[in-house]
């Protein structure tokens, strides 16, 4: 298999994540999920999660407190290296829980391993909210503070 393949793959993989996380069924993120003690998961605004109990848990309460999860994935860029491949994408996010519709952007890492049937399955997912202005407070390009 070439290097773009395996991209290629590892991208399917991820735009599956983001089909199951529309469709709120349980079932289905059990199977793009690793279930070891080694997986990890940190929601905007969450603690970090790990073991796939815990995180299986979160994907139980997000699933039973939404109604409508939509989302436009941007700024893709994938990497293998071995075993492993990440993917790093802006998540646009539409959202409907508990009646209230909300529109957001994240910014998410998405890590993963090849299971022992050759299939990608996620082992860390990371999502952050994405902060305006200088995120190292650097001020402007100079390195000044601004201000």
């Amino acid at each position: 298999m070439t290097p773009d393949d395996e991209r290629a793959e590892l991208e399917e993989a991820n735009a599956r994540f983001y089909r199951v996380f529309e469709s709120l069924e349980l079932p289905l993120m059990e199977q793009v999920w690793a279930h070891g003690d080694h997986v990890r998961c940190v929601h905007p605004g969450w603690c970090m999660l790990a073991g796939w109990e815990a995180v299986r848990r979160s994907w139980e309460a997000i699933f039973k407190n939404s109604h409508e999860m939509r989302f436009s994935i941007g700024d893709v860029h994938a990497y293998v290296e071995g075993g492993f491949g990440w993917v790093t994408c802006t998540e646009n996010i539409l959202s409907e829980t508990r009646g209230n519709i909300s529109v957001t952007s994240v910014l998410a890492t998405n890590i993963f391993e090849r299971s022992a049937g050759g299939d990608w399955l996620m082992i860390h997912h990371h999502a952050s909210h994405i902060l305006t202005g200088d995120p190292a407070g650097r001020g402007d390009a100079e390195g000044e503070p601004s201000g």
